[in-house]
């Protein structure tokens, strides 16, 4: 009887362990502007079992809408991933021109890297009306990884703003506390769509910035990339084949390796212990003519309040703030390249 019991015991123990990762994986809508390291976080999260992505929106940025789909399609096709809707979103920021960056990131956005054909086809909804439908779905399951700027996530909120408390958390890339890349002081994705940036910033939901300061501190140098060269299959060769691009173009400015800034976003979805985030108070500039776009985080958490008395204002109190966001300041950089590089090796 006692044998009976312990094999009963065994296999129920079995069944347990057995639960497929989609049962317990972080339910994810990845938001992209494909994109050099957009790619490097793609295959990261289509590659981590803690993640199942449930829908990809494609926003102009890196390229324009119309090039970032047709990349976005063909990274799916390549990871054999026709069964994640693939969604066109905005084709414009909301108030300014689109920035492209090919600069950066090749004419094609995936460092002159011709993959093969897609074989997906692109979904039928608006990127903004597909992450509205599936946030009521899943009510307060769905996590937001944008990391592109921020256009398709406005206007989804714009559209229907009770999604808000649905969303289970937004986790971006995107802005910086110590100055910015495409100027002094802002970071390329909310230089993008600032307006969009400071809606979804506001919107009073569970927020991540994973900024372009804790980025730079995540290089992906010679040193990993030889490890991803050990290995092949068609995911990592195409991201052996980026990374080796990246690393190439940042030898060109001094740098001993590529930040990666879109995969970290992905990697805290991962795991949050990667990184050291604090909760601050963020406000995006959108009308300064040396700041426009600017992420101003109040790291103190207090503002002075100024009574007028007379003809001038006298500081009477300090005014608490309340956060709006956590913001990555500090990051396990080598965990976090090494969780890459075994999360794409031989795929």
């Amino acid at each position: 009887m006692n044998h009976i019991i312990f094999q009963l015991v065994a296999v129920a123990t079995l069944l347990a362990c057995a639960v497929p990762a989609s049962a317990t994986a972080k339910k994810v809508i990845f938001d992209t502007d494909p994109g050099t390291d957009d790619a490097l976080a793609l295959m990261l999260a289509l590659n981590s079992p803690e993640l199942d992505v449930r829908a990809i929106t494609v926003v102009p940025g890196n390229v324009t809408a119309s090039q970032g789909l047709e990349n976005a399609l063909r990274m799916v096709s390549l990871a054999n991933r026709c069964d994640i809707p693939v969604a066109a979103g905005a084709q414009h920021p909301l108030f300014q021109k689109l920035i492209t960056a090919e600069f950066w990131h090749g004419k094609n956005g995936l460092a002159n890297v011709e993959l093969p054909a897609s074989k997906c086809k692109v979904d039928s909804h608006f990127g903004p009306d597909l992450i509205i439908q599936m946030v009521h779905a899943a009510p307060h399951e769905i996590t937001l990884v944008p990391v592109g700027p921020l256009t398709n996530i406005a206007l989804a909120v714009l559209k229907d703003p009770s999604i808000v408390p649905l969303v289970k958390e937004v986790i971006l890339m995107g802005g910086s506390i110590a100055g910015g890349n495409v100027n002094a002081a802002a970071e390329a994705n909310i230089y993008n769509d600032p307006e969009a940036a400071q809606i979804v910033f506001q919107a009073g939901w569970p927020l991540t910035m994973v900024g372009l300061d804790v980025g730079d501190k995540t290089l992906f140098s010679r040193k990993y990339l030889a490890q991803l060269g050990q290995t092949h299959g068609p995911v990592n060769d195409f991201i052996y084949a980026v990374g080796k691009y990246l690393v190439d173009l940042s030898a060109q400015f001094g740098s001993l390796g590529s930040p990666m800034y879109d995969p970290l976003a992905v990697g805290v979805a991962v795991d949050a212990t990667l990184v050291k985030a604090p909760e601050m108070h963020v406000d995006v500039e959108t009308r300064g003519e040396f700041t426009r776009g600017e992420t101003v985080a109040n790291r103190h958490g207090m503002v002075e309040r100024n009574v007028l008395h007379g003809n001038h204002y006298v500081i009477e109190a300090l005014d608490k703030v309340a956060p709006n966001a956590k913001v990555c300041v500090d990051v396990e950089a080598d965990r976090f390249l090494q969780l890459f590089v075994s999360r794409i090796k031989g795929k």
